[in-house]
C-alpha cells in the first residue's frame, strides 16, 4: 500500500498459466505449515478470521505499531466488512490481535493481500509467515489464481519464498496517484 511517501512494490504470486486449481472442502494439512496450528496454539495464539472480537482499536495499534498511520476505526470496519478474506491471530494472555491479513478481489480469478502485519513484539516467531500461508491456502482453495500484495521495499524478501516475485513475466504494476496541484 502507497502510504505517505513510502514506497510499496506490487508483487504477484508466481503461477504458470493455464494452472488448474481446484477448491477442496477438506480442511487443510497442517503438516503443511511451517508452524502448525497445534505449535501456535500450545503457545497462546489462537486462529481467527472473522471480524467477530477483533477490537479495531487493537489492530490498530498493531498498524501504528509497524509504520503504518492510525486510521479511523469505522473506515477500518468499513474496509473488513467489504473484504473477502481475512485472519487473524489473538495471544489468548491479553486477548489482543497481533497478526493480521487480509484479501480482496473479485471471488473467481484475483485478489490482492493487504494489511500483513504482526505486532513487533511478536515478530520473528512464524506468525507473519502463518498468516501468509493460511490466507493464501483459503485464496488457492478458491480457486483464485491471480494473487497480488503490496509490499515496502524492506520486506521483499519475506515474500519471495512464499512464491511471490515482483514483475513476474515483465508484467507491472501501476498505482493511481493523484498529484498535488501547486500552490500559487
Amino acid at each position: 500500500m502507497l502510504l505517505h511517501g513510502n514506497i510499496s512494490i506490487p508483487l504477484r504470486l508466481k503461477t504458470t498459466y493455464p494452472r488448474k486449481v481446484t477448491a477442496s472442502a477438506h480442511p487443510p494439512i497442517k503438516s503443511e505449515y511451517t508452524v502448525s496450528d497445534e505449535s501456535l496454539q500450545s503457545r497462546g495464539f489462537t486462529l481467527r478470521r472473522t471480524i467477530e472480537d477483533l477490537n479495531l482499536d487493537h489492530l490498530n495499534t498493531v498498524f501504528v505499531a509497524v509504520g503504518f498511520p492510525r486510521r479511523d476505526t469505522d473506515k477500518i470496519r468499513l474496509a473488513l466488512e467489504n473484504t473477502d478474506t481475512l485472519l487473524w491471530y489473538e495471544y489468548e494472555k491479553t486477548k489482543r490481535p497481533v497478526a493480521f491479513a487480509r484479501a480482496t478481489g473479485d471471488g473467481v480469478f484475483n485478489a490482492i493481500i493487504w494489511d500483513v502485519v504482526v505486532d513487533p513484539s511478536f515478530q520473528g516467531i512464524g506468525l507473519g509467515k502463518a498468516v501468509m500461508e493460511r490466507i493464501l491456502e483459503e485464496l488457492l482453495g478458491k480457486g483464485i489464481c491471480n494473487v497480488a500484495l503490496y509490499s515496502e521495499p524492506r520486506v521483499l524478501g519475506f515474500y519471495r519464498p512464499l512464491g511471490f516475485v515482483a514483475d513476474p513475466d515483465g508484467i507491472r504494476g501501476m498505482v493511481y496517484s493523484r498529484k498535488q496541484k501547486k500552490k500559487k
